[in-house]
């Protein structure tokens, strides 16, 4: 292998030169591509390491057509990449779970507040020329219920975080042992129990063909009517007609969301249109420091990766040859 690698970044990746700095080879360089198939297959060409985020599909037909050696993905959630299919046909795919956990959890913990102390609403008053006086009251956070769906890395945080504010914690999550929940006085329970409970619904799993649109029509059904819900890990959970109606027949009071089923959300969603939707373009994980560490830890693994060295099964998600993917990426979508 030669010491100057072909590399592809997707644009959402940076800082980009904490990437360059760290590889110990040289890199020729690809970016900016838009998120379509075809376009991916033509830009993978004789590429080496495919750098990216959850928008770029690593689908089959794209490691098929491609022979991509290797993917390093950002983050923990790898939904986008056909596993099987990668360890199939020889591409070594590395991640970094748990190294930006901290950083979604404290985005989750601010478009919790941010909905429940009506900051839409008033900058929108001040914008419009009003005071206070025309801003709804705000509602509390503290001494509240709070429910987490899944409490892995991110949502342990988030119960962490919420320490402060004195919250009872319910947590659903069929993958976690109560003896996890002992540092943060959450208390496990089944999903209607949580969803008919809580003040707050925060969900915090990865997307999986067992969480994809679990909070559907009757999941916000059962909500009480003042529950605020909060995404900020994979928009696809949530079915956003269920949850477009829920808030327009006031069904609950509001959401914080930093992820969608479509992305990047249309200027034109009727998302955008509710004064109790706290919004934000998928960012939750971007905190400069989280992001500095992922991308040296990415570069370390391609150097490794490339040096013929073998590489720690915590940042692996697919090998060539495995017949099956590791063991915490199978068993714990939340």
């Amino acid at each position: 292998m030669s010491d100057t690698l072909s590399v592809l970044i997707d644009q959402d990746v940076k800082p980009k030169d904490v990437l360059f700095d760290a590889l110990d080879r040289d890199a020729s360089v690809q970016t900016d591509i838009e998120a379509d198939e075809d376009i991916v297959i033509e830009a993978l060409e004789d590429v080496d390491v495919l750098v990216t985020t959850s928008r770029l599909p690593v689908t089959r037909r794209v490691l098929e057509e491609t022979g991509l050696p290797m993917v390093a993905k950002v983050g923990t959630g790898i939904d986008n990449v056909d596993l099987e299919a990668a360890a199939e046909l020889g591409t070594t795919v590395v991640y970094t779970p748990g190294m930006n956990a901290l950083s979604v959890a404290e985005h989750a913990v601010t478009l919790l507040l941010a909905v429940h102390r009506n900051v839409r609403p008033g900058r929108l008053a001040l914008e419009n020329g009003k005071w206070r006086d025309e801003v709804p009251s705000a509602t509390p956070v503290t001494e509240t219920t709070c429910g987490i769906i899944g409490f892995g890395n991110i949502g342990s945080r988030i119960a962490r975080l919420l320490g402060g504010f004195d919250v009872d914690i319910l947590a659903y999550d069929p993958y976690v042992h109560r003896i996890d929940t002992n540092l943060t006085g959450a208390e496990l329970v089944d999903l209607e129990t949580l969803l008919e409970s809580v003040d707050s619904l925060i969900i915090a799993a990865e997307l999986t063909e067992e969480t994809r649109g679990m909070i559907d029509e009757a999941a916000l059904d059962r909500l009480p009517s003042h529950a605020v819900l909060v995404n900020a890990t994979r928009g696809p959970i949530v079915e956003t007609d269920a949850l477009l109606d829920a808030l327009e027949s006031g069904s609950i009071a509001g959401a914080g969301l930093d992820v969608f089923e479509e992305e990047p959300l249309p200027a034109d969603s009727p998302l955008l249109a509710f004064d109790q939707v706290v919004t934000t373009p998928h960012i939750a994980g971007s905190s400069i420091r989280a992001r500095s560490g992922i991308v040296e830890t990415l570069a370390g693994l391609i150097d490794d990766h490339f040096d013929g060295k073998p590489l720690p099964q915590r940042f692996v998600a697919a090998r060539p040859g495995e017949t099956c993917l590791p063991e915490r990426v199978r068993q714990n979508p939340f």
